[in-house]
């Protein structure tokens, strides 16, 4: 079993900064893809940006030159650093890995989500 865990939301005013955490643990053999979506309200959720284990990365239109992704590959950790946030960051901000278990499965696993608020 894999799990994982986010931290960092909470609420900032427009123009604020905020950096989310997310740790992968468990029966991980490695991990490949890591990374955020979102979902805002009434909204489906979308990506943010994503992360491989190479270093090739992926970031929304709507975050890019705002927001960093980064990662600590041998914590198994991924970092998303926010900055110049606006009220249109508002979401629940999930954490995803694509995770090859010690017993040799490939699955896609998801954090329980963490509240980002932005104010006007």
């Amino acid at each position: 079993q894999v799990q994982l865990v986010e931290s960092g939301g909470g609420l900032v005013q427009a123009g604020g900064s905020l950096r989310l955490s997310c740790a992968a643990s468990g029966s991980i053999f490695s991990v490949n893809v890591m990374g955020w979506y979102r979902q805002g309200p009434g909204k489906q959720r979308e990506l943010v940006a994503i992360k491989a284990n190479g270093g090739s990365t992926n970031y929304a239109d709507s975050v890019k030159g705002r927001f960093t992704i980064s990662r600590d590959n041998a914590k198994n950790t991924v970092y998303l650093q926010m900055s110049s946030l606006k009220p249109e960051d508002t979401a629940v901000y999930y954490c995803n890995a694509h995770v090859q278990t010690t017993d040799s499965l490939y699955n896609v696993y998801w954090g329980q989500g963490t509240q980002v608020t932005v104010s006007t």
